[in-house]
């Protein structure tokens, strides 16, 4: 019972994540349900398997308030589910020797990117709708696909951030055709992970409830704090824990990656400030202006 509380707060948390960000659910959730005792492969398959309901829903809703471009969902998702099948499957295949590093890795170089991504502090870049290349559409699907499978989280932090930072498309058309497109690819990973582990996750199935219940309950609160969040301080602590929680080595290099990782988030917030400060006084010059 108390491991079942845990995984449901997991879900709480990476809900309240996500509804900040408009990425970290599979990250997040996979990384705290590490720490509850889970297996790489088992963590995995849990978040997986709960995320095809979590995402069905947010496609649907997507959907409804038309922020979906079915184009890029076929050319995102397809070879997203493709690459996502494969890293589940061979992350099935591991020994927990095996895959212990392999996902710690990659959970490293996600939370780093948020990181990194983060602490730049840009604000909106303004929009320019343009098509995005088919080739360039699949190659990105097809990395997103397979960090998520194979770290137990990722699609949103390798296509959002890089889509958004495109400035092709407004910012709630590029989330909800992501997240739309990423239901594909849990359900592919959720198949690979069936077939490679059913049996743990049978035995797990509970710990598949608690985490749909721990997500389910904060959904409406994450909602409202989206617009009261301050996305780069979020984004960037968010990724300093997850590189902390998953560095190998002596503690202090934990220590030290979240020095560090406070440091850049501060740095992006205090940037973002003083960009939006200017951003305030040249718009305020053009109506006096005008005026």
């Amino acid at each position: 019972m108390p491991a079942l509380l845990l995984i449901a707060l997991a879900g709480a948390i990476a809900q309240l994540v996500d509804g900040g960000l408009g990425m970290g659910f599979g990250i997040t959730s996979t990384t705290i349900m590490l720490c509850t005792g889970l297996g790489p492969a088992q963590a995995s398959g849990v978040v997986h398997v709960a995320e095809v309901g979590t995402t069905l829903a947010s496609g649907l809703s997507h959907w409804k308030f038309g922020n979906v471009d079915w184009k890029v969902v076929a050319l995102l998702g397809a070879p997203g589910a493709i690459a996502a099948f494969t890293g589940a499957t061979l992350l099935s295949r591991l020994s927990l020797e095996s895959a212990a590093p392999v996902t710690a890795t990659i959970l490293c170089l996600v939370g780093a990117n948020l990181v990194w991504r983060f602490s730049r502090g840009r604000i909106a870049r303004e929009i320019r709708i343009r098509a995005y290349s088919p080739w360039f559409l699949i190659g990105l699907g097809a990395v997103g696909g397979l960090v998520d499978s194979t770290g137990g989280g990722g699609w949103g932090p390798v296509t959002t951030s890089t889509l958004l930072s495109m400035g092709r498309q407004s910012p709630r058309r590029v989330v909800g055709t992501v997240n739309t497109a990423e239901f594909l690819v849990a359900m592919a990973a959720s198949t690979g992970f069936v077939i490679g582990l059913w049996p743990q996750l049978h035995e797990h199935i509970f710990a598949v409830i608690a985490l749909l219940i721990g997500g389910v309950i904060t959904s409406p609160v994450a909602a409202w704090l989206i617009s009261r969040l301050n996305p780069i301080a979020l984004g960037g602590l968010v990724g300093t824990t997850i590189v902390a929680v998953n560095l190998p080595g002596p503690w202090w290099g934990a220590l030290l990656a979240i020095v560090v990782g406070v440091g850049l988030t501060l740095r992006g917030w205090l940037r973002a400030r003083v960009a939006q400060r200017n951003v305030s006084v040249v718009t305020k010059r053009a109506q006096a202006i005008s005026v």
